[in-house]
């Protein structure tokens, strides 16, 4: 589908991810491995991670709801962008928690989730961030052996922030009401309720 910014040559989802963190001593990242409610508790975890959103990036078409991603015609990938402290949490460290959390074997899929929403990505922000993903998956690939790695390392396109209903929407409970804590001692990634 052709939009009006698609024939005068310009696309604002293929633009770069322009905006940025709220302190200007932190950074952002941005990483698809599935379902990004999971994802996002994930990374809601981890010390030195000041701030996580969802959404979708990577795609075609410019302000893209979930289900329009969902029906895989914009080639959008669900992702979290998170906004972190380098002092405290060095890039490196995320990139551990991204290669522990999902399967980066497995093409457009992440367990029961399928399609090209779900693929494994690592969206960079600057040439640092590039290096050092690629060096990561490089070990990964090492450890794993013979099964290919699929995940892709692209320079980080708009963001889309995703409805408000997604936005940490496993630490508000999970549409069941029972809302997941950290604080409680839940650490399973998914379906610890407080």
């Amino acid at each position: 589908m052709a939009t009006s910014s698609d024939k005068n040559g310009t696309n604002p989802a293929l633009d770069p991810d322009l905006d940025s963190p709220g302190d200007p001593a932190h950074e952002l990242a941005q990483f698809g491995a599935g379902c990004f409610w999971g994802v996002e508790l994930t990374f809601q975890r981890v010390v030195g991670v000041v701030k996580t959103e969802v959404g979708y990036s990577q795609g075609h078409a410019p302000d893209p709801n979930y289900k329009l991603v969902c029906s895989g015609s914009t080639n959008h990938v669900e992702v979290i962008r998170v906004e972190f402290d380098p002092k405290v949490c060095p890039y490196t460290h995320l990139l551990s928690v991204f290669w522990g959390r999902h399967d980066p074997t497995t093409l457009n899929r992440q367990g029961g989730d399928v399609g090209a929403q779900y693929r494994s990505g690592i969206y960079y922000y600057n040439e640092t961030q590039a290096r050092l993903a690629q060096e990561s998956k490089e070990a990964k690939q090492l450890e794993l052996k013979d099964k290919k790695i699929v995940t892709e390392i692209l320079p980080a396109k708009r963001f889309y922030r995703a409805e408000e209903y997604h936005q940490q929407y496993l630490e508000k409970g999970g549409g069941q009401g029972r809302k997941q804590s950290a604080e409680k001692g839940c650490t399973d990634p998914i379906r610890c309720y407080g």
